[in-house]
């Protein structure tokens, strides 16, 4: 029997990134495997490697090996399979600001390899994505609710920064407020001063 032939399926990604916050510092990659059930699929993840091989039920075989430009976290990690895809959304380990420049190492371009425009965000816009926009991206994965990415409200996380900030400035303004009260009677001290200065120079005169 001639042997299965092997193909390199379409990977599509996008990311976030944060100095701060490791919930919102991860790669969303999709690896496109249609009809490749979870039984006959063998996905491996390590901190600078995610690859991935599997037949499908039309005995197509897809195999594909990335090695990622920075380390991940494997622990933190998620995965969602299903007939069409594998989703998944690593972990960057190192808390930075900065987006990947690429996913991977290699600096040649991958015919495969391309950008999820429908979750791409630019770097310098991703708060004002909000936080729906990481609500959707991990809404569809399994066990999210056992930690990791999924134990976070963003939403309330949201609402409780924005309280602050509006705690913030009412404050402000009710400072400003008793310093306009008090300026008054600064003003009119000085003018008593002034005058009880001046007819002291005229008894004088």
């Amino acid at each position: 029997m001639p042997e299965t032939p092997q193909l390199t399926p379409e990977v599509t990604w996008a990311q976030r990134s944060s100095s701060s916050d490791p919930e919102r510092n991860y790669l969303y990659v999709n690896i496109k495997t249609p009809d490749v059930a979870k039984s006959a699929a063998d996905l491996k993840i390590t901190a600078n490697n995610v690859s991935f091989t599997g037949e499908s039920k039309k005995g197509v075989k897809y195999h594909v090996s990335l090695d990622l430009y920075a380390e991940i976290d494997p622990e933190n990690s998620k995965v969602n399979h299903t007939d069409r895809e594998v989703e998944l959304v690593l972990r960057k380990k190192e808390l930075k600001e900065e987006y990947w420049p690429r996913l991977v190492k290699d600096t040649q371009k991958l015919h495969f390899l391309k950008t999820d425009f429908d979750k791409w965000v630019d770097e310098d816009e991703q708060d004002e994505a909000g936080d729906d926009d990481y609500a959707n991206n991990f809404g569809g994965f399994e066990g999210l609710d056992q930690g990791g990415l999924g134990n976070i409200d963003f939403s309330k996380l949201g609402a409780d920064l924005g309280g602050g900030a509006e705690g913030a400035e009412g404050a402000e303004v009710v400072e400003g407020e008793e310093s306009d009260e008090e300026m008054p009677e600064l003003e009119g001290d000085s003018k008593a001063e002034g005058e009880a200065k001046s007819s002291k120079i005229q008894e004088v005169s």
